[in-house]
C-alpha cells in the first residue's frame, strides 16, 4: 500500500511531536476514496523530498484519541507539524501539482 510510517495513538508524541524533523500526518482511514487516491501522490513527495520533510499516516479508525486532539472532522487531512505545533493544514484530495504548491515553503 503506502511506504509511509504507521504512527498511532500511542507513538504519535515520540514520532511527530518530538521528532526534529518537519512531519507530515496524513490523517486516513481504510474506508475514504479520497484517501487512497492521495496516498500514492504523498509517497512520491515523500520519495522526492526525503530529505525535507518526512510523511507518516494516522488511521482516524484506529487511533480517535489523536483524530479527536486535532479535530479531524473531514478526511484526507493533512497537517504539518514543527517543534511539535501545526504549522500547515491541507484538506481533501489534490492532485499533486496542487500538494507541491500547499507544501512549498517545507518543500524549498
Amino acid at each position: 500500500m503506502s511506504s509511509a510510517k504507521a504512527v498511532t495513538d500511542a507513538s504519535f508524541e515520540s514520532d511527530v511531536l518530538k521528532s526534529d524533523k518537519t512531519i507530515l500526518v496524513d490523517f486516513w482511514a481504510e474506508w475514504c476514496g479520497p484517501c487512497r487516491a492521495v496516498s500514492p501522490i504523498l509517497d512520491q513527495i515523500a520519495a522526492e523530498h526525503a530529505d525535507k520533510i518526512e510523511i507518516v499516516k494516522l488511521n482516524v479508525d484506529d487511533n480517535p484519541q489523536t483524530a479527536m486532539q486535532y479535530q479531524i472532522t473531514s478526511i484526507p487531512a493533512m497537517k504539518v507539524y514543527r517543534g511539535g505545533e501545526v504549522v500547515k493544514t491541507v484538506i481533501g484530495a489534490k492532485p499533486k501539482p496542487a500538494l507541491e504548491a500547499d507544501l512549498a515553503e517545507f518543500l524549498a
